[in-house]
């Protein structure tokens, strides 16, 4: 958790530091589940707190390397790292210690439940610019990579491009 709140106080931008205060502030329910929930039902970091666990590392990551690349805005590169799996709050959950698949998780699919729930709370913020709201909801749409592996859409910026193969190589 500390490191968590490390890398999001490393945000600049006030609408991006908001945004993830908004939806991982202490006191918040989605904070509250985020913690527990696992990152996949038979992969990678399927366990307890193994959401948190991958979500920080892509991002840490994302952070470091959006560095040497020329012209990735960090802030958005590590605000869609943190945001990317935001959807498997509601697409696994623990019963009886096992993980299973919610019937959200089978009807809708984890990306636009992410995408979903991370666009109601930007439209909650007042004055949220446009252009950072679509930088971030694409690397959530689009952190699979490909069609075939369920993402609505391709990668189209540097900083969706990073954290899909960040994600991808975390995944592996």
């Amino acid at each position: 958790e500390i490191e968590l709140r490390e890398l999001i106080a490393t945000v600049q931008n006030p609408h991006l530091r908001h945004l993830l205060g908004a939806i991982f502030g202490e006191g918040s329910p989605t904070w509250t589940r985020y913690r527990d929930v696992p990152a996949a039902k038979h992969y990678h970091q399927a366990y307890r707190h193994g959401l948190l666990e991958h979500t920080l590392t892509v991002a840490q990551a994302v952070g470091a390397i959006s560095a040497t690349f020329p012209g990735i805005d960090r802030d958005i590169a590590v605000t869609g790292a943190l945001l990317h799996d935001i959807g498997k709050l509601e697409t696994y959950e623990l019963q009886g210690g096992a993980i299973a698949m919610s019937d959200r998780g089978r009807l809708y699919g984890e990306i636009p439940l992410g995408y979903y729930r991370v666009r109601r709370t930007i439209e909650r913020l007042e004055g949220f610019p446009a252009e950072l709201a679509q930088a971030v909801l694409h690397i959530i749409l689009s952190h699979h990579g490909s069609l075939e592996h369920g993402s609505p859409v391709l990668p189209c910026t540097r900083e969706a491009t990073l954290v899909h193969m960040i994600d991808n190589l975390g995944g592996r």
